[in-house]
């Protein structure tokens, strides 16, 4: 009996160590099981982190992605317009160049026509210092020298040259017209031109019909006077009628009729002479520079 109260207690203590023995191991599994469980919460919680920021990068790299392309496309863009850019460039210094050389052409043409121009008013201004240096001595009514656009004018009245309603060169006229040649025979390249000019009072005399027969007559015969008397050469003359259509003023008073009466003299160079003073000023140096 007391045998088996023995092996009674033995067991249940066997039974109880063995209870208290699981128990411990059990709470170090459960230990085991929540530290187990943050870790992996941890790691949960990691790889969520890690998936976003992947995220973030790939949508980052995306835009840099198209970044890149969009540059690219205007980096291709940006040569080809500096390849049209040198074409145009190169047109345009090119076309520059020409204008330059056109202006610079223009104006030297410009500088030899100023030279020729000059020239020419050089001459006149020494035909006009000699006509008024033989004929100084006249009243200055009766004759009148002038220049107008590069052309010398000679006005004479009437009163000195013709006698009232003739065509008859006067005496006293011809010693004023021997004068005038006198300068004239010696500018050989001028060629000139004799206008007779009229009032407007009628005018009829036998064959004269008009006043365009009297200024006709008047100027031929000034014309005649100065081939036959003094010797002007007859191709450098041309004797013309204006007839009243050329007034100097209104024919409202006898006055003004005097002074409408009258024969201009018009010397001018000849063409061919005016073209060799531009062909020489294209000679020039000092213009060619």
């Amino acid at each position: 009996m007391i045998m088996k109260k023995l092996m009674i207690g033995c067991l249940g203590l066997a039974l109880a160590l063995s209870s208290c023995v699981s128990q411990k191991k059990y709470a170090e599994l459960e230990d085991k099981q929540r530290e187990t469980q943050d870790l992996l919460n941890s790691a949960t919680v990691k790889l969520n982190t890690c998936l976003e920021e992947k995220a973030t990068a790939d949508a980052r790299m995306k835009t840099l992605e198209e970044e890149n392309a969009f540059l690219k496309a205007n980096n291709q863009e940006l040569i080809n317009n500096m390849g049209n850019l040198t074409t145009l460039t190169a047109k345009g210094a090119d076309n520059l160049e020409k204008s330059l050389e056109s202006l610079q052409e223009k104006d030297l043409t410009i500088r030899k026509l100023q030279n020729a121009v000059t020239r020419r008013d050089s001459v006149n201004l020494a035909l006009v210092q000699s006509l008024k240096g033989v004929l100084g001595n006249l009243d200055d009514e009766d004759i009148e020298i002038s220049v107008e656009k590069g052309v010398v004018f000679i006005s004479i009245s009437d009163k000195l040259l013709f006698r009232s309603g003739s065509y008859n060169v006067t005496n006293a006229a011809k010693q004023v017209l021997g004068k005038v040649a006198q300068v004239v025979n010696n500018k050989p390249d001028f060629e000139f031109m004799v206008e007779g000019h009229t009032d407007n009072v009628p005018y009829r005399s036998g064959v004269l019909l008009d006043n365009w027969d009297l200024s006709v007559k008047r100027a031929t015969s000034v014309v005649r006077i100065l081939q036959n008397d003094f010797g002007v050469d007859p191709a450098r003359m041309t004797a013309a009628g204006r007839s009243y259509y050329i007034p100097l003023m209104s024919n409202d008073t006898a006055a003004n009729r005097a002074k409408n009466r009258r024969t201009r003299i018009v010397v001018l160079p000849k063409l061919d002479q005016f073209y060799s003073m531009i062909e020489e000023g294209m000679k020039d140096p000092e213009i060619n520079r």
